[in-house]
């Protein structure tokens, strides 16, 4: 099974279930955060999540991340990218040492200790921090004040940035109000324009542009024909699939609003619905990590994603909280107008990795 469009479709359905509303989030982060998580667990709790992810038997959970890690964007003077995952421990929590060591031989990862029993508001002050800093203060603060507290012990958490511009940029003077139809009425948005070759199909009744970006990033605009409150649930994923590798390089002429989209979620219930259970129940087995007893207590994700004429912009963060339990002639353009609901997905274009998954029933752009 492809888990790189698979476990996104299947858990983006939980978490943003209203067709009607904006959502942005990252499976790049949730998966990382929920390999992490793997890599520290045995048994059944162990055995959910790979079954979520689409895991091969035995699979070493942190040998895919350090895989993963070698195939994303390389940072530029043009290109931004950044990628951090943490395990924050206690300082009086006994870590395996063996766990320690692969966390730490991870790029971009390493193990900090903190006062989570003794002093747990400064412990998310930390966490915030850090946060905040990989993501450039896009998510400023992930952990909301009272999510931590004295029983709190660990925590796993993936932070995400990412700025990258278009391989043709958007001319600015081509900006212009379109009226762009949401479910609240139809309204004029800013709406960039770009005439050229890109990558464009038309299957299963959805329209979709491949626009390519800077450090080897492509971003896939998903245009249905139909409302998208009906396309989007009919969407499985062989369908998903056809449309990310159908677009061939045509003349177009693409009309697509600015805009600014932002979602947070609990993952708790999620990632339940989704067969990862045993983890935030006393039955957790997370002695790969430690001999002490641990649970998740609460798993949290934010996104933020900006797209306008110079390219992309956009920052995640997961936390999973855990505590003792226990060309030569051109032809006619295509003209692809984008001025209903349509999805947007940024991917690594060699590794498949989708870095944001983005709804966009009313554009919110930039000042």
């Amino acid at each position: 099974m492809d888990a790189q469009l698979e476990f996104p479709l299947r858990l983006h359905r939980r978490l943003a279930p209203n067709t009607g509303e904006n959502f942005c989030w990252s499976p790049f982060s949730v998966m990382s955060t929920l390999g992490l998580l793997a890599s520290a667990a045995r048994g059944n709790t162990r055995e959910e999540m790979a079954h979520a992810l689409r895991a091969e038997p035995g699979e070493d959970f942190a040998e895919r991340l350090g895989e993963l890690a070698g195939r994303t964007v390389t940072p530029t003077d043009e290109v931004d990218f950044a990628v951090a995952n943490r395990l924050w421990a206690d300082e009086r929590l006994p870590l395996r040492e063996a766990y320690r060591r692969r966390i730490a031989e991870l790029p971009g990862s390493e193990v900090r200790t903190t006062a989570f029993r003794e002093a747990p508001e400064r412990a998310r002050q930390e966490i915030n921090a850090d946060v905040a800093e990989v993501t450039r203060g896009l998510i400023p603060e992930l952990v909301e004040e009272g999510t931590i507290d004295s029983d709190t012990v660990a925590a796993l958490v993936n932070a995400l940035y990412l700025k990258t511009p278009w391989n043709r940029a958007f001319e600015e003077r081509d900006t212009a109000p379109k009226p762009f139809h949401g479910p609240a009425g139809t309204g004029p948005v800013p709406t960039m324009r770009v005439n050229g070759l890109l990558g464009y199909a038309r299957p299963d009744g959805w329209q979709v542009v491949r626009l390519q970006a800077r450090g080897a990033v492509e971003a896939l605009v998903l245009l249905p024909d139909e409302e998208l409150s009906r396309a989007e649930p009919a969407l499985d994923h062989a369908r998903l699939r056809r449309l990310v590798d159908s677009p061939e390089p045509n003349q177009v002429e693409l009309l697509l609003p600015k805009f600014e989209v932002t979602g947070s979620a609990e993952l708790n219930d999620p990632l339940a619905a989704l067969g990862v259970r045993e983890a935030f129940t006393p039955a957790a087995d997370f002695t790969e990590l430690t001999d002490e007893p641990l649970r998740i207590s609460t798993a949290l994700h934010e996104a933020v994603l900006r797209v306008d004429e110079h390219g992309l912009e956009g920052a995640a963060a997961t936390a999973a909280m855990m505590r003792l339990t226990a060309l030569t002639e051109e032809p006619e353009p295509i003209r692809v107008e984008v001025d209903r609901p349509f999805w947007f997905l940024v991917r690594h274009a060699d590794s498949g990795a989708v870095y944001f998954l983005t709804r966009v029933v009313e554009p919110h752009a930039r000042e």
